[in-house]
């Protein structure tokens, strides 16, 4: 008998497609009322069909619609007009009031600011709750707040904004996965008075793990790799210097340095050998897997308690209670009962990356990986250990590689190469920095230890280096859209029923996959019409003009602009071949003219034209309007903020209509 019957797969993908549904068609309702009545006909289904149900589609198809429709409904109730006393409730762009707020999570900062994630308690008079995200600037913060701070401050809220530029990251949509739809922006100063919370078991783990931070740093293990034991251990990657991350990502190894699946697996199989004597003793399966998972969630709360090491965690929690029931089980199944359960409990991480890449990985582990390693039998522990490190790292590559590439452009042609050589070692690696970090904690870490550490961690730091400067195995800049990412997995199910079952009729899937792939190429190069957008880029202007064939990049400066923000990612997704030309004064296209007007604030006398402001020009614009008559004032992001908001006025006055990239984003025209 099974620990749980095939039917997890089928409503946990219910559940995922309901979520999906809501995602991408939300209503203003959240069905909740429609629940009660569709578990009450599906009992009065299965009542009088109880003697038939495993035949009977009509009931499996009612109950898997009510499963999608449960997961549409989780989605909608986590949305802020779905939920009790959220502060939105009270005016989404509330100005100034008197804000309560408890400090949930502190996020990486930027050159600029400060970033927490906060629940909000009290706005004036009114008790309400919901995440925001807190910006307070660099410069006024005298110490960074902590996990269960509660702050008062005024202040008012506003919707987190969009991306300005296209084909940009969309940090709004980004935030809003993480449950998060406003933002607040201040500085300490503003601070009215900050106190301790109530305690937390959140707050608790990020207590602790900073402690244990303070006493890494007292340890002579270097700067660059005590931040890579942190981020290895603590899953703390504050302090990781750019340089470093980048060059783990060019190496394919960039999981290493996040405390995800592959960590928490490896301590797994680590606690399962070394707890394995338990197993000859009365009920011993049962006890070690309880130690098991305490000692996974210890991990959990030194690593912080982060939402990827819980994730994580539980994954394996699942697969180790399967085996504390001692019952023959498949481990697909496990691992989509544990999908179900995280869905169910917030189904806004179906739409984190680390949330995809980690189930994406550990599924076609265990689905491909036993059929990959029989391909080979080897004689001997030593190649044992490469082949299965190789078929692993096969599986979770295919089952990665498409979503790596969409959401990161890149593709580390080495990957093999560092992970055959990092794998093997990475048990030791974490092994021995939870010994570390132990030690460190009770202040009897050995200097001798804590070395040896150090220049483990360098000579990783250092392959990882070297394997980061083979750029010619480095695949950048690809373009993928999200039709190229079904197409490709498409061809690599197909392609692997194919391998396995032998049938020929899969082969139809995999020539019908890359017809796919190649009509989609053509399709989205040839469709996109000519168009041209001015970008909003403080102290830049810079614009780009979109033919058939072509990209055609303008510029008044000589920066290489092909590698910058946001030029890279427009260049990208469009995936056509760039030219760079100088920015002209005067031009047309599609029967409008443009007028570039700089800081000499020189202009013609034609009339009709659309005015693009940048560089700050001292020009009077209303005797402008009057004697040119403009269509259209675009100001860029290279002017003043005190010079735009006069024009945005001027231009109201005299009924133009006013286009400010800091306002509105770039400016498109198709």
């Amino acid at each position: 008998m099974k620990f749980i019957h095939f039917t997890i797969i089928q409503i946990t993908l219910a559940i995922i497609i309901g979520i999906v549904l809501a995602y991408l068609f939300p209503t203003p309702f959240s069905f909740l009322f429609g629940l009660p009545l569709g578990l009450l006909f599906l009992v009065f289904i299965g009542y009088f069909n109880r003697n038939k149900l495993s035949s009977n589609l009509f009931f499996e198809s009612t109950a898997l619609l009510l499963f999608v429709l449960i997961g549409y409904t989780l989605f909608q109730t986590h949305r802020p007009q779905f939920q009790k006393d959220h502060y939105s409730k009270i005016g989404n762009e509330t100005s100034h009031r008197l804000i309560q707020l408890k400090i949930k999570e502190v996020l990486k900062p930027n050159s600029f600011q400060e970033k927490y994630l906060a629940e909000i308690i009290q706005i004036d008079a009114f008790k309400t709750k919901g995440k925001v995200l807190l910006n307070l600037q660099i410069d006024s913060i005298k110490k960074t707040l902590k996990v269960d701070d509660v702050l008062l401050l005024p202040s008012e809220i506003k919707t987190i904004e969009n991306s300005l530029n296209p084909h940009q990251f969309n940090y709004q949509k980004y935030m809003q996965n993480l449950g998060v739809y406003y933002e607040i922006n201040s500085s300490a100063k503003y601070i009215v008075k900050v106190s301790n919370g109530k305690p937390t078991l959140k707050g608790s783990a990020e207590m602790w793990r900073n402690y244990v931070l303070k006493k890494l740093q007292q340890t002579p293990i270097g700067q660059n790799e005590r931040a890579v034991i942190e981020a290895l251990v603590l899953g703390q990657r504050r302090n990781i210097s750019p340089e470093v991350y980048k060059e783990y990502a060019a190496a394919g190894a960039i999981h290493i340095l996040a405390v995800s699946g592959l960590h928490v697996g490896i301590i797994f199989v680590l606690l399962s050998w070394i707890l394995s004597p338990i197993g000859y003793f009365k009920k011993g399966g049962f006890f070690k897997s309880v130690f098991i998972i305490l000692l996974l969630w210890g991990f959990a709360f030194l690593a912080g308690l982060s939402p990827s090491v819980v994730r994580a965690v539980t994954m394996f929690s699942f697969f180790s209670l399967a085996n504390m029931v001692n019952r023959p089980t498949n481990s697909v199944n496990v691992l989509f009962l544990s999908l179900f359960v995280l869905l169910l409990i917030n189904p806004n991480w179906l739409f984190h990356v680390g949330f995809q890449l980690s189930y994406l990985a550990v599924l076609f582990i265990l689905w491909l990986q036993p059929q990959l390693s029989k391909l080979y039998k080897p004689r001997f522990k030593i190649d044992k250990l490469l082949w299965d490190i190789f078929t692993v790292t096969l599986a979770a590559q295919l089952g990665i590689a498409p979503l790596s590439v969409y959401y990161f452009h890149q593709f580390p042609g080495l990957f093999f190469v560092s992970n055959l050589v990092i794998l093997p070692f990475l048990t030791i690696i974490l092994g021995y920095g939870v010994l570390v970090v132990f030690l460190a904690t009770v202040n009897l870490l050995p200097e001798s230890i804590a070395l040896g550490y150090h220049y483990l961690i360098k000579w990783l730091n250092t392959f990882i280096h070297w394997i980061a400067g083979k750029e010619a195995f480095l695949f950048k800049d690809i373009s993928f859209s999200l039709l190229h990412l079904f197409g490709f997995y498409f061809l690599i199910i197909t392609g692997i029923f194919w391998w396995k079952n032998g049938r020929k009729s899969w082969i139809f899937g995999v020539l019908g996959s890359i017809i796919f792939i190649l009509g989609t190429s053509f399709y989205e190069k040839g469709t996109r019409p000519p168009s041209l957008v001015i970008f909003h880029k403080p102290r830049n202007t810079w614009m780009a003009i979109t033919n058939k064939d072509s990209l055609l990049l303008f510029q008044k400066d000589t920066l290489d602009l092909l590698e910058e923000f946001p030029i890279k990612s427009y260049r990208i997704a469009l995936n056509k071949k760039v030219g760079i030309k100088k920015l002209p004064m005067l031009f047309s296209f599609k029967k409008e003219t443009f007028l570039m007007m700089d800081s000499l604030g020189v202009y013609p006398s034609k009339k009709g034209m659309i005015v693009v402001l940048s560089e700050s020009p001292k020009v009077h614009l209303e005797r402008m309007i009057d004697s040119i008559q403009p269509k259209l004032i675009i100001a860029d992001g290279n002017n003043y903020t005190s010079y735009i908001n006069r024009w945005k006025k001027t231009c109201v006055k005299k009924q133009i209509p006013f286009h400010a990239t800091r306002e509105k984003g770039a400016f498109i025209l198709n």
